[in-house]
Protein backbone atom coordinates (compact mmCIF):
# COMPACT_ATOMS: atom_id res chain seq x y z
CA UNK A 1 0.00 0.00 0.00
CA UNK A 2 1.72 3.06 -1.53
CA UNK A 3 0.67 6.49 -1.17
CA UNK A 4 -0.38 7.50 -4.72
CA UNK A 5 -2.15 11.37 -3.94
CA UNK A 6 -2.22 13.49 -1.13
CA UNK A 7 -5.41 16.20 -1.86
CA UNK A 8 -6.50 19.62 0.57
CA UNK A 9 -9.81 20.35 1.01
CA UNK A 10 -11.76 22.82 3.50
CA UNK A 11 -14.98 21.95 5.27
CA UNK A 12 -17.30 24.19 6.39
CA UNK A 13 -20.26 23.96 9.25
CA UNK A 14 -22.51 26.22 11.42
CA UNK A 15 -22.15 26.15 14.60
CA UNK A 16 -25.43 25.72 17.04
CA UNK A 17 -24.65 29.10 18.89
CA UNK A 18 -21.35 30.84 18.73
CA UNK A 19 -18.32 29.13 20.82
CA UNK A 20 -17.10 31.63 23.13
CA UNK A 21 -14.00 31.67 25.18
CA UNK A 22 -11.49 34.09 27.18
CA UNK A 23 -8.81 33.42 23.78
CA UNK A 24 -11.83 33.95 20.77
CA UNK A 25 -15.60 33.25 19.57
CA UNK A 26 -16.16 30.77 16.93
CA UNK A 27 -19.61 30.70 15.07
CA UNK A 28 -18.38 28.55 12.38
CA UNK A 29 -15.90 25.85 12.23
CA UNK A 30 -14.10 25.92 9.23
CA UNK A 31 -10.93 23.64 8.82
CA UNK A 32 -8.87 22.15 6.13
CA UNK A 33 -9.22 18.21 5.31
CA UNK A 34 -6.49 16.10 4.37
CA UNK A 35 -7.30 12.93 2.01
CA UNK A 36 -4.83 10.91 1.22
CA UNK A 37 -5.34 7.80 -1.48
CA UNK A 38 -2.65 4.60 -1.86
CA UNK A 39 -2.36 3.15 -4.97
CA UNK A 40 -4.39 0.42 -3.53
CA UNK A 41 -7.50 2.51 -3.54
CA UNK A 42 -7.63 2.69 0.20
CA UNK A 43 -8.36 6.11 1.30
CA UNK A 44 -7.12 7.73 4.64
CA UNK A 45 -8.63 11.44 6.43
CA UNK A 46 -7.11 13.89 8.51
CA UNK A 47 -8.45 17.06 9.83
CA UNK A 48 -6.10 20.57 10.94
CA UNK A 49 -8.00 22.85 13.35
CA UNK A 50 -7.87 26.95 12.20
CA UNK A 51 -6.64 28.13 16.20
CA UNK A 52 -4.48 30.74 15.09
CA UNK A 53 -4.53 31.94 19.23
CA UNK A 54 -3.28 28.72 20.36
CA UNK A 55 -1.48 26.77 17.33
CA UNK A 56 -0.39 29.63 15.13
CA UNK A 57 -1.84 27.92 12.23
CA UNK A 58 -4.29 29.74 9.97
CA UNK A 59 -5.89 28.47 6.33
CA UNK A 60 -2.86 29.47 4.28
CA UNK A 61 0.02 28.28 6.27
CA UNK A 62 -2.17 24.90 6.77
CA UNK A 63 -2.16 24.06 3.35
CA UNK A 64 1.22 25.65 2.36
CA UNK A 65 2.95 23.18 4.74
CA UNK A 66 1.26 20.43 3.30
CA UNK A 67 1.01 21.18 -0.37
CA UNK A 68 4.57 22.74 -0.83
CA UNK A 69 6.45 20.96 2.18
CA UNK A 70 4.52 17.48 3.27
CA UNK A 71 2.47 16.38 0.48
CA UNK A 72 5.28 15.60 -2.50
CA UNK A 73 7.88 13.82 0.11
CA UNK A 74 5.07 11.20 0.88
CA UNK A 75 4.05 10.25 -2.62
CA UNK A 76 5.54 6.57 -3.12
CA UNK A 77 5.99 6.13 0.56
CA UNK A 78 4.61 3.09 1.71
CA UNK A 79 2.37 2.83 4.72
CA UNK A 80 4.16 -0.19 5.74
CA UNK A 81 7.31 1.48 6.48
CA UNK A 82 5.50 3.51 9.15
CA UNK A 83 8.16 5.24 11.80
CA UNK A 84 9.84 6.42 8.25
CA UNK A 85 7.26 8.27 7.46
CA UNK A 86 6.91 9.64 11.02
CA UNK A 87 10.25 10.56 11.09
CA UNK A 88 9.71 12.20 7.48
CA UNK A 89 6.68 14.10 9.12
CA UNK A 90 7.55 15.51 11.97
CA UNK A 91 10.95 16.33 10.77
CA UNK A 92 9.64 18.22 7.81
CA UNK A 93 9.05 21.37 9.11
CA UNK A 94 9.63 23.38 12.47
CA UNK A 95 6.20 23.75 14.28
CA UNK A 96 3.26 23.64 11.74
CA UNK A 97 1.52 21.12 14.54
CA UNK A 98 -2.04 21.65 12.84
CA UNK A 99 -0.72 20.24 9.11
CA UNK A 100 1.22 17.66 10.70
CA UNK A 101 -1.40 16.63 12.68
CA UNK A 102 -4.36 16.52 9.75
CA UNK A 103 -1.46 14.21 8.07
CA UNK A 104 -0.73 11.98 10.99
CA UNK A 105 -4.30 11.20 11.24
CA UNK A 106 -4.69 9.97 7.14
CA UNK A 107 -1.43 7.97 7.85
CA UNK A 108 -3.20 6.14 11.03
CA UNK A 109 -6.38 5.84 9.01
CA UNK A 110 -4.56 3.85 6.40
CA UNK A 111 -2.48 2.41 8.93
CA UNK A 112 -5.16 0.58 10.34
CA UNK A 113 -6.73 -0.40 6.92
CA UNK A 114 -3.38 -1.86 5.88
CA UNK A 115 -3.62 -4.53 8.84
CA UNK A 116 -7.72 -4.44 8.70
CA UNK A 117 -8.06 -3.48 12.66
CA UNK A 118 -9.18 -0.36 13.86
CA UNK A 119 -6.59 2.12 14.99
CA UNK A 120 -7.61 2.19 18.50
CA UNK A 121 -6.67 -1.72 19.07
CA UNK A 122 -3.62 -1.15 17.23
CA UNK A 123 -2.41 1.80 19.83
CA UNK A 124 -3.70 -0.60 22.66
CA UNK A 125 -7.30 -1.35 22.38
CA UNK A 126 -7.98 -0.58 26.29
CA UNK A 127 -11.90 0.21 25.92
CA UNK A 128 -14.12 0.76 22.61
CA UNK A 129 -16.72 3.75 24.65
CA UNK A 130 -15.45 6.78 26.15
CA UNK A 131 -17.98 9.42 27.83
CA UNK A 132 -17.09 13.06 26.92
CA UNK A 133 -18.05 16.19 28.41
CA UNK A 134 -19.94 18.91 27.21
CA UNK A 135 -18.35 22.94 26.96
CA UNK A 136 -20.75 26.14 28.18
CA UNK A 137 -18.96 28.90 26.65
CA UNK A 138 -18.87 31.77 28.47
CA UNK A 139 -21.52 34.58 28.58
CA UNK A 140 -23.62 36.26 30.84
CA UNK A 141 -24.22 33.90 34.26
CA UNK A 142 -28.13 33.69 33.16
CA UNK A 143 -27.55 32.46 30.00
CA UNK A 144 -24.48 29.85 30.84
CA UNK A 145 -27.13 28.36 33.74
CA UNK A 146 -30.00 27.85 31.02
CA UNK A 147 -27.58 26.42 28.78
CA UNK A 148 -26.00 24.04 32.06
CA UNK A 149 -29.83 22.81 32.74
CA UNK A 150 -30.28 21.91 28.97
CA UNK A 151 -27.01 19.86 28.94
CA UNK A 152 -27.69 17.97 32.41
CA UNK A 153 -31.23 16.84 30.61
CA UNK A 154 -29.89 15.36 28.05
CA UNK A 155 -27.96 13.72 30.27
CA UNK A 156 -24.00 15.04 30.62
CA UNK A 157 -22.54 14.28 34.05
CA UNK A 158 -19.76 16.71 33.55
CA UNK A 159 -19.65 20.34 32.06
CA UNK A 160 -16.71 21.92 31.41
CA UNK A 161 -17.12 25.95 32.48
CA UNK A 162 -15.49 28.38 30.09
CA UNK A 163 -13.93 30.83 32.40
CA UNK A 164 -10.97 33.86 32.26
CA UNK A 165 -12.37 37.06 31.15
CA UNK A 166 -13.33 38.44 34.70
CA UNK A 167 -12.73 36.57 38.17
CA UNK A 168 -15.31 38.04 39.83
CA UNK A 169 -17.55 37.40 37.14
CA UNK A 170 -16.13 34.18 36.27
CA UNK A 171 -17.21 33.55 40.82
CA UNK A 172 -20.48 34.28 40.07
CA UNK A 173 -20.56 32.22 37.30
CA UNK A 174 -19.35 28.65 38.58
CA UNK A 175 -21.84 29.88 42.16
CA UNK A 176 -25.12 30.05 39.72
CA UNK A 177 -24.63 26.94 37.86
CA UNK A 178 -23.62 24.61 41.16
CA UNK A 179 -26.41 25.66 42.64
CA UNK A 180 -29.14 24.79 39.20
CA UNK A 181 -27.71 21.66 38.36
CA UNK A 182 -26.54 20.32 42.11
CA UNK A 183 -23.59 18.14 43.03
CA UNK A 184 -24.80 14.86 41.16
CA UNK A 185 -22.81 16.72 37.99
CA UNK A 186 -19.12 17.24 38.10
CA UNK A 187 -18.02 21.05 37.06
CA UNK A 188 -14.60 21.60 35.34
CA UNK A 189 -13.91 25.25 35.01
CA UNK A 190 -11.45 26.36 31.98
CA UNK A 191 -9.81 29.63 32.22
CA UNK A 192 -8.01 29.38 28.39
CA UNK A 193 -5.04 31.92 30.13
CA UNK A 194 -7.57 34.25 31.12
CA UNK A 195 -5.41 35.03 35.10
CA UNK A 196 -2.55 35.52 36.52
CA UNK A 197 -0.77 33.50 38.92
CA UNK A 198 -1.85 35.17 42.22
CA UNK A 199 -5.14 35.75 40.65
CA UNK A 200 -5.80 32.49 39.72
CA UNK A 201 -4.75 30.82 43.86
CA UNK A 202 -7.09 33.37 44.64
CA UNK A 203 -10.24 32.66 42.69
CA UNK A 204 -9.65 28.74 43.43
CA UNK A 205 -9.60 29.45 46.46
CA UNK A 206 -12.60 31.44 46.71
CA UNK A 207 -14.52 28.60 44.83
CA UNK A 208 -13.14 25.84 47.12
CA UNK A 209 -14.13 27.90 50.13
CA UNK A 210 -17.63 28.64 48.69
CA UNK A 211 -18.29 24.33 48.44
CA UNK A 212 -18.12 24.71 44.76
CA UNK A 213 -16.40 21.10 44.36
CA UNK A 214 -14.38 21.39 40.87
CA UNK A 215 -12.85 18.43 39.28
CA UNK A 216 -10.45 20.92 37.71
CA UNK A 217 -9.35 23.74 36.43
CA UNK A 218 -7.55 23.74 32.91
CA UNK A 219 -4.90 26.20 32.14
CA UNK A 220 -5.57 29.31 34.61
CA UNK A 221 -2.41 31.15 33.21
CA UNK A 222 -0.40 31.79 30.50
CA UNK A 223 1.05 29.29 28.34
CA UNK A 224 4.52 30.33 28.23
CA UNK A 225 4.34 30.50 32.40
CA UNK A 226 5.47 27.09 34.07
CA UNK A 227 6.86 28.97 37.41
CA UNK A 228 3.06 30.48 37.28
CA UNK A 229 1.45 27.71 36.32
CA UNK A 230 3.63 25.66 39.46
CA UNK A 231 2.60 28.66 41.68
CA UNK A 232 -0.89 28.26 41.18
CA UNK A 233 -0.58 24.29 41.95
CA UNK A 234 1.24 24.60 44.82
CA UNK A 235 -0.98 26.84 46.20
CA UNK A 236 -4.27 25.00 45.67
CA UNK A 237 -6.27 22.13 47.04
CA UNK A 238 -8.10 21.57 43.28
CA UNK A 239 -6.14 19.97 40.99
CA UNK A 240 -4.68 21.81 38.02
CA UNK A 241 -4.42 20.47 34.18
CA UNK A 242 -2.23 21.99 31.90
CA UNK A 243 -3.33 22.57 28.32
CA UNK A 244 -1.96 25.24 26.37
CA UNK A 245 1.15 24.80 28.22
CA UNK A 246 1.67 21.38 26.45
CA UNK A 247 2.88 20.69 22.76
CA UNK A 248 5.21 18.43 22.36
CA UNK A 249 6.86 15.54 24.98
CA UNK A 250 9.25 17.50 26.09
CA UNK A 251 7.03 19.88 27.33
CA UNK A 252 4.74 17.73 29.15
CA UNK A 253 8.14 16.19 30.61
CA UNK A 254 9.22 19.91 31.93
CA UNK A 255 5.59 20.00 33.53
CA UNK A 256 5.35 17.29 35.46
CA UNK A 257 9.70 17.03 36.20
CA UNK A 258 8.82 20.72 37.72
CA UNK A 259 5.27 19.72 39.21
CA UNK A 260 3.87 22.41 37.52
CA UNK A 261 0.54 20.82 37.09
CA UNK A 262 -1.41 17.46 38.54
CA UNK A 263 -2.66 16.61 35.06
CA UNK A 264 -1.94 16.75 30.86
CA UNK A 265 -4.57 17.83 28.58
CA UNK A 266 -3.38 16.02 25.08
CA UNK A 267 -4.62 17.89 21.79
CA UNK A 268 -3.88 16.16 18.44
CA UNK A 269 -3.72 19.72 16.95
CA UNK A 270 -0.96 20.70 19.75
CA UNK A 271 1.09 17.20 19.70
CA UNK A 272 1.30 17.12 15.53
CA UNK A 273 -1.32 14.02 15.78
CA UNK A 274 -1.20 10.59 17.19
CA UNK A 275 2.63 9.66 16.86
CA UNK A 276 3.75 12.61 19.48
CA UNK A 277 0.31 12.37 21.75
CA UNK A 278 1.53 8.64 22.63
CA UNK A 279 4.70 9.67 23.77
CA UNK A 280 3.40 11.99 25.73
CA UNK A 281 1.00 9.02 27.20
CA UNK A 282 4.00 6.96 27.79
CA UNK A 283 5.80 9.95 29.67
CA UNK A 284 2.66 10.54 31.84
CA UNK A 285 2.17 6.85 32.63
CA UNK A 286 5.97 6.53 33.89
CA UNK A 287 4.94 9.30 36.48
CA UNK A 288 1.77 8.38 37.19
CA UNK A 289 0.49 11.86 35.67
CA UNK A 290 -3.39 11.28 34.38
CA UNK A 291 -3.59 12.60 31.18
CA UNK A 292 -7.47 14.29 29.22
CA UNK A 293 -7.51 13.87 25.39
CA UNK A 294 -9.20 17.38 24.47
CA UNK A 295 -9.51 18.91 20.91
CA UNK A 296 -10.16 22.30 19.34
CA UNK A 297 -13.25 23.38 17.39
CA UNK A 298 -12.74 20.27 14.82
CA UNK A 299 -15.51 18.00 13.13
CA UNK A 300 -15.99 14.47 13.43
CA UNK A 301 -13.26 13.55 11.27
CA UNK A 302 -10.61 14.80 13.98
CA UNK A 303 -12.58 13.92 16.64
CA UNK A 304 -12.81 10.57 15.50
CA UNK A 305 -8.70 9.92 15.51
CA UNK A 306 -8.45 11.57 19.07
CA UNK A 307 -11.05 9.22 20.41
CA UNK A 308 -9.38 6.35 19.16
CA UNK A 309 -6.14 7.62 20.85
CA UNK A 310 -8.64 8.34 23.83
CA UNK A 311 -9.98 4.52 24.01
CA UNK A 312 -6.31 3.04 23.27
CA UNK A 313 -4.40 3.89 26.73
CA UNK A 314 -5.04 3.51 30.44
CA UNK A 315 -3.46 6.84 31.23
CA UNK A 316 -6.15 8.76 29.71
CA UNK A 317 -8.84 9.26 32.56
CA UNK A 318 -10.86 12.18 31.65
CA UNK A 319 -12.16 12.97 27.60
CA UNK A 320 -13.42 16.46 26.51
CA UNK A 321 -14.17 15.49 22.83
CA UNK A 322 -17.59 17.19 22.32
CA UNK A 323 -17.25 19.71 19.32
CA UNK A 324 -18.79 17.34 16.88
CA UNK A 325 -22.17 17.82 19.46
CA UNK A 326 -21.93 21.84 19.00
CA UNK A 327 -22.25 21.47 15.20
CA UNK A 328 -25.68 22.03 13.64
CA UNK A 329 -24.87 19.22 11.15
CA UNK A 330 -22.70 16.37 10.52
CA UNK A 331 -21.87 15.91 7.23
CA UNK A 332 -19.68 12.82 7.97
CA UNK A 333 -20.78 9.39 7.78
CA UNK A 334 -19.19 6.38 10.01
CA UNK A 335 -16.43 6.97 12.25
CA UNK A 336 -16.80 7.43 15.78
CA UNK A 337 -20.73 6.84 17.07
CA UNK A 338 -21.84 10.25 18.88
CA UNK A 339 -24.82 9.84 21.35
CA UNK A 340 -24.92 12.93 22.84
CA UNK A 341 -22.13 12.08 25.42
CA UNK A 342 -21.66 8.34 24.43
CA UNK A 343 -18.56 8.10 22.21
CA UNK A 344 -18.54 4.46 20.68
CA UNK A 345 -15.78 3.78 18.29
CA UNK A 346 -16.15 1.45 15.32
CA UNK A 347 -14.48 -1.87 14.51
CA UNK A 348 -14.36 -1.50 10.84
CA UNK A 349 -10.48 -1.05 9.69
CA UNK A 350 -8.61 2.59 10.59
CA UNK A 351 -11.16 5.02 11.53
CA UNK A 352 -14.01 3.91 10.12
CA UNK A 353 -14.52 6.69 7.50
CA UNK A 354 -17.60 5.91 5.01
CA UNK A 355 -17.93 9.43 3.12
CA UNK A 356 -17.57 12.67 3.59
CA UNK A 357 -19.81 15.54 2.63
CA UNK A 358 -19.44 19.76 2.70
CA UNK A 359 -15.87 19.11 1.26
CA UNK A 360 -14.56 21.69 -1.10
CA UNK A 361 -11.14 20.06 -2.66
CA UNK A 362 -8.76 22.40 -4.16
Amino acid sequence: MKIAQVQVGKIKIPLKKPFKTALREVRVLENVVVKITTDTGHIGYGEAAITQVITGDFMGSIKGAIIDEIGPKLIGRSIEDFESIMDLLHNSLVNNTSPKAAIDMALYDLFGQQYNAPVYKLLGGYRNEIITDITISVNEPEEMVEDSIKAVEKGYKTLKIKVGKDWKKDLKRIKAIREAIGYNVKIRADANQGWNPKEAVMVIRKMEDAGLDLELVEQPVKAYDIEGLKYVTDNVITPILADESCFSPLDALKIIQNRAADMINIKLMKTGGIYNALKICSIAESFGVECMVGCMMESKIGLTAASHLAAAKKIISRYDLDSPNLLAEDPIIGGAQYNEYQIRLSEKPGFGFESIGNIIYD
